[in-house]
């Protein structure tokens, strides 16, 4: 029966973050669909879209909960690598082909296992030197060096990545401190307070079938959050990280139906081998005899909208929660 019961979680998990997965490439895709907006204004109206329906939820939820942040710094720092990263992100799909995008960003797990090293002190054995040897190849595979102009959008895309990165593990050295609420209201707050000065000296105007596509972004920013939120919740991490690849499937769709993209053999190539090296990280996390890997700690996805996996605070605190409503009923 438990075993049942652990495979529905699974399975249920498993479907909750490819379809998670699914609308964020929806989301990507109709970003991209209006490349031809400064990338300031478009971060602003997808975050201010974002943050509407998240103000609503913080209005309603009677939750009475501190919001000052323990770590203001490395909050701070946090903040700035998430406004970064999300500007890159939008400018990267804005001029490269999904597939091309999506290959160079999932070389993230490459830098979060490097900058690991020094930071947060975790040894890399074999395996994991191995899949950082195998994502740098696929990553030259898809850059072609010598072959195609490296140009200011691979760049875009690359720093996108390193932020994922440097955000992840800046969450792992801050998650067990402070609220997730803390941790998502702040980044969004300050991408809208950042995008939105910017927004005023390149603003241009748009049509409303834009906004709405914007405003759509925005919904499917927070819709997209919650079911990874419900997946993580469902099933252990390493059963949810392997379907961020899903995503592939759904650019080479998306980018040959909509955008007419040709399918680039040298970047399915080189994402094939990136691939492989995120499952061998993967694989190698669920066997690492290390207490806490940084990369079962985050979704890797960069958003306006909340992060993917509540924190040890979260925890504790339901469990202060609970055991204070246990008392109270042991007192009636």
């Amino acid at each position: 029966m438990g075993g049942d019961n652990t495979g529905n979680s699974v399975l249920r998990g498993v479907g909750l973050a490819l379809l998670g997965f699914a609308i964020f490439s929806l989301h990507d895709t109709l970003i991209k669909s209006v490349s031809d907006i400064p990338v300031f204004q478009t971060a602003f109206f997808v975050v201010l879209f974002s943050f509407v329906p998240f103000a609503l939820f913080l209005a309603i939820d009677g939750t009475k909960r501190s919001l000052r942040p323990k770590l203001p710094g490395l909050v701070a720092l946090r903040c700035l690598f998430t406004v970064v990263g999300m500007l890159c992100v939008f400018h990267a799909f804005g001029n490269l082909p999904l597939a091309e995008v999506y290959s160079l960003l999932f070389a993230a797990p490459i830098l979060i296992t490097l900058l690991a090293i020094p930071i947060l002190g975790e040894r890399i054995h074999l395996i994991r030197w191995l899949a950082i040897l195998l994502g740098m190849a696929g990553v030259l595979i898809v850059l072609r060096p010598g072959n195609t102009a490296f140009t200011i959008h691979h760049m875009a895309a690359i720093g996108a990545a390193t932020c994922v990165a440097c955000t992840s593990v800046v969450t792992r050295l801050i998650g067990s401190r402070e609220h997730s609420m803390t941790l998502i209201i702040y980044p969004m707050l300050t991408n809208v307070i950042v995008t939105g000065v910017a927004t005023a000296f390149v603003y241009v105007p748009m049509p409303g079938e834009y906004l709405l596509r914007l405003c759509a972004v925005g919904l499917l920013s927070v819709i997209a959050q919650t079911l990874m939120i419900q997946a993580y919740r469902s099933t252990e991490a390493q059963f949810v990280a392997p379907m961020q690849y899903s995503q592939m499937l759904w650019a080479l769709l998306y980018g040959t139906l909509i955008f007419h993209e040709t399918i680039d053999r040298t970047v399915l190539l080189g994402s094939a081998v990136i691939v492989c090296s995120g499952l061998l990280f993967i694989w190698r996390e669920l066997v690492a005899s290390v207490q806490k890997p940084v990369l079962s700690t985050r979704n890797l996805r960069i958003s306006g909208g909340p992060q993917a996996r509540p924190g040890e605070a979260d925890r504790s605190e339901l469990a202060s929660e609970e055991l204070a409503a246990s008392r109270q009923d042991d007192g009636k």
